[in-house]
């Protein structure tokens, strides 16, 4: 039997995310046993459904004696640096939910110096890049993940019309409201 690295990749990245969401589950409890409050609880699931659905898509659509693209894969293992730099410098504040913890410091250490939420940018980031990293385009931009959920294409153009009307501005500023507030 023949060992193919596309199965290898998806197997450790599917490990790693097992191994976050324990971690995650400690964090979330910890945070709520301080009176920390989730937000956004109901989307929570899709989320789940989107992220396992990526992965399953990986590995029946991509035949697994693909080659990869090394930089493209390069770029994927250089964005998991960048997931472990987030979660390093959220430290017990990490959790894969939205938690607000009332009189918590604000982050401002790793990434956090530069971006607000640079957890969004590498998930997304790892959404296209890896189905990249194995020629999977169509994965990457063009078909769904899940029926749910729009491809990666139309995501980004919906981003772009948001932006342009000033829609997005205003859905940024409702969803900082509660860490404002606290």
């Amino acid at each position: 039997m023949t060992l193919h690295l596309l199965w290898m990749v998806l197997f450790l990245v599917a490990l790693s995310r097992i191994v976050e969401l324990i971690h995650a589950q400690r964090n979330t409890a910890l945070l709520i046993a301080r009176g920390g409050v989730e937000h956004g609880r109901g989307h929570y699931p899709l989320i789940v459904v989107l992220h396992a659905g990526w992965l399953v898509s990986m590995a029946v659509l991509i035949p697994p004696d693909t080659e990869p693209v090394w930089p493209w894969l390069a770029l994927f293992i250089g964005l998991q640096a960048a997931r472990v730099w987030v979660i390093t410098a959220l430290g017990p504040y990490w959790t894969t939910r939205v938690i607000t913890l009332p009189d918590a410091p604000l982050i401002r250490r790793g990434p956090y110096r530069f971006l607000r939420h640079p957890n969004y940018l590498v998930v997304v980031g790892e959404i296209a890049v890896l189905p990249l990293a194995f020629g999977a385009w169509e994965i990457a931009g063009r078909i769904p993940v899940s029926f749910a959920f729009p491809t990666f294409i139309e995501s980004m153009a919906a981003l772009v019309s948001l932006a342009a009307d000033g829609t997005l501005l205003t859905a940024y500023a409702e969803t900082l409201q509660p860490l404002v507030v606290g």
